[in-house]
């Protein structure tokens, strides 16, 4: 995929982390090239594909089944690519499979998406390659916990779920964080989800007097519950999770919601002039468009730091922060992120802001 060459120059500055440029690498790009995930594949694939030719890597597409059937296929496709690194891996399904092989054969692995726990625990235990730009399971519930004590320290808290496994996982998480440092909720309840209206659970946290409420249900249903509440005229403040991050469905989010997610890497000042160059070249900068982008990039940049340090590009990966458009990473030994790519972010014109800066988040 060829780019003007003033944009060719605009993105290696923006990766440039050594006085000179090592040699391309070659990358396996696994994701999904039909099914019901094809779209998502594509985005991954185009995000790689656009880095790459600045260095002169070289990606070799690998179709992702996020089928159990088809590991086999996906391993043997993998050990047969030659690649130094491989890159997407939509699903669980396809890293359980894979991990071992490329382990075996030295080959990285990074991840855009899969935030399995467990799948890290075992990938530690192993001594697996494995590192990841998806957030951890437990990061988020974290960065909740943290939100909560940092912003609504002594108000009246209620802590919601729609009884759904995920959900109730995630408010139990909380639940159990703010339990250990000394903060219980004034009211805890599961509500039924994809209901077209919450009027009783609003009156119930009226009459339990909680004015901040954290649901671990999704977009419509927390949409619903902010609707019901300002036509009971019950005062709360709502914050939800990563499942906020979702388009509108019966009923519009309510101005002011508040979610914890990821904010849009488009938006972002890193990644300002990328965005800009894929739009020029007919390619929208949306879902993990920007994270291949920036896992390519990465391995590019690991791989300078390995030849430098005549080491891996698996302990480069380790060894330190690299600027991307997502902003500098890095690892911990557990090979998750540095830091966590959530933030309180606030509903605002169709959109979501960085609530620290845009409003309270009261």
């Amino acid at each position: 995929m060829r780019k003007p060459i003033a944009t060719s120059i605009l993105v290696a500055a923006l990766t440039l982390s050594g006085p000179a440029f090592a040699a391309g690498v070659k990358i396996a790009v696994v994701a999904p090239a039909e099914g019901p995930f094809a779209a998502l594949g594509k985005q991954i694939s185009a995000g790689a594909a656009f880095q790459a030719g600045d260095r002169g890597s070289q990606v070799i597409p690998i179709n992702e089944s996020c089928d159990p059937a088809g590991s086999d296929a996906l391993t043997k496709a993998l050990l047969a690519s030659g690649a130094e690194a491989a890159v997407g891996f939509l699903c669980t399904e396809s890293l359980e499979a894979a991990l071992p092989a490329l382990a075996g054969a030295g080959i990285p692995a990074i991840t855009v998406s899969v935030r399995s726990d467990i799948l890290m625990e075992d990938a530690l235990k192993k001594n697996w390659p494995f590192y990841r730009l998806a957030p951890s399971g437990k990061s988020e519930a974290a960065a909740v916990t943290d939100a909560i004590v940092s912003n609504w320290k002594g108000r009246p808290l209620a802590l919601i779920d729609d009884g759904t496994i995920q959900s109730r996982e995630l408010v139990e998480s909380v639940r159990n964080g703010l339990a250990e440092i000394g903060v219980t909720p004034v009211f805890t309840d599961t509500y039924r989800p994809s209901q077209e209206q919450q009027v009783s659970l609003v009156r119930r946290l009226a009459k339990s007097g909680a004015t901040h409420v954290f649901t671990g249900g999704d977009r419509n249903d927390t949409a619903v519950i902010a609707r019901d509440a300002k036509a009971e005229n019950v005062p709360i403040t709502l914050l939800g999770g990563d499942t906020l991050k979702a388009a509108d469905l019966d009923v519009p989010l309510e101005h002011g919601v508040l979610a914890m997610t990821i904010p849009d890497p488009a938006r972002s000042a890193e990644a300002a002039p990328v965005a800009k160059a894929m739009r020029a070249a007919g390619i929208e900068p949306e879902g993990y468009v920007l994270p291949a982008f920036a896992a390519v990039s990465l391995l590019e940049q690991a791989k300078d730091q390995a030849e430098k340090d005549d080491n891996t590009l698996a302990v480069a990966l380790a060894k330190g922060s690299y600027t991307t458009v997502l902003g500098p990473i890095g690892f911990t030994r557990s090979h998750e992120l540095a830091e966590t790519p959530f933030r309180l972010m606030r509903w605002q014109d169709g959109h979501f802001v960085d609530a620290a800066n845009n409003g309270t988040t009261e």
